[in-house]
């Protein structure tokens, strides 16, 4: 999941930037909100969740949450904000805000409020994913090939669920890249590679066969 994040205070910024990479998300921070109103205006599908703060030094969240809703984006938008008054959090609703949370807030909050927010249908997309001799648990963070588990990293984990969810297509480099990483990431970066030739390794000796080179392209999950 690919979250961009709105918050001036650095500090806190960082903290909750580190900590969402740490539980598997992909980041993108904005310190003021108009270029953050520009990059949904352009990259609105690159996005699953938008973390707004309320206070920010050019625009307030308000202004915000409003403007991109008559831009027709349709992302949740959870605020983060330092008012617990009544008034305030009826006027967040109705800016088109879809949750709030005061600070300062828990951390694990936060993430139970984000998976609220982006829970869907399990018949749309599935927490468990079986392709081949694979399965996958998204809920658990598990992977096992026939009955034997997998040891991956984060980053593998998030791969393998990519390919496991576009089974036997030609996936693009630079589709790879939008999944798992940010904006701030080179698409000349041979990082990709390295953790692809790393997971191989782990699914087995035939993780080549599993995994093609599709060359000048990308790659094909076979299962």
């Amino acid at each position: 999941m690919r979250i961009l994040l709105v918050e001036d205070e650095q500090r806190l910024a960082d903290s909750l930037k580190h900590g969402l990479e740490q539980s598997g998300y992909v980041v993108d921070h904005f310190a003021e909100g108009l270029p953050a109103v520009d990059r949904l205006s352009l990259y609105r599908n690159e996005y699953d969740i938008v973390i707004l703060d309320l206070m920010l030094p050019d625009i307030d969240g308000h202004t915000i949450c409003k403007t991109v809703r008559g831009l027709g984006v349709t992302l949740p938008i959870l605020i983060l904000t330092a008012r617990g008054e009544t008034e305030d959090k009826v006027l967040l609703l109705q800016s088109g805000a879809d949750d709030y949370m005061v600070k300062p807030f828990a951390f694990s909050e936060l993430l139970a409020r984000l998976q609220a927010l982006l829970r869907r249908p399990d018949e749309t997309v599935p927490n468990v994913l079986s392709v081949g001799q694979f399965t996958l648990n998204t809920a658990t963070h598990t992977i096992f090939r026939f009955e034997e588990k997998l040891p991956l990293t984060l980053k593998e984990f998030m791969l393998l669920e990519y390919f496991m969810r576009h089974p036997n297509q030609v996936i693009v480099r630079d589709d790879i890249i939008d999944h798992a990483w940010n904006f701030d990431f080179s698409s000349l970066s041979n990082t990709v590679d390295v953790h692809v030739k790393n997971l191989r390794k782990k699914i087995g000796t035939d993780g080549n066969k599993i995994i093609k080179t599709v060359r000048g392209v990308g790659y094909q999950f076979v299962g």
